[in-house]
């Protein structure tokens, strides 16, 4: 299972980068799509305590926030943990 959850839809460009830069990074995630799949709309609510954008990303089922919040816990060395954790 991993790590990293990304609550996204189809036609967010914020995502597209998200999910890339996780990708660069190699840090394995689980995309969640919320345009299509009504019960994971549901979730969606619930663990982000009423979210209305996305992306919204979870690590270790903490919501970190969005695309930026990603980007500044890389850049303070948040995410060196989940690489190391993947094996590359």
């Amino acid at each position: 299972m991993s790590r990293v959850k990304i609550y996204s839809t189809g036609t967010c460009p914020l995502c597209n980068k998200a999910k890339a830069l996780l990708s660069k990074w190699k840090v394995p995630y689980e995309e969640i799509r919320i345009d299509t799949d009504r019960a994971a709309l549901s979730e969606f609510a619930r663990v982000t305590n009423g979210a209305r954008t996305v992306p919204q990303i979870l690590v270790d089922d903490k919501c970190i926030g969005g695309f930026t919040e990603l980007t500044e816990l890389h850049m303070e060395g948040g995410l060196d943990e989940l690489v190391e954790a993947s094996g590359t």
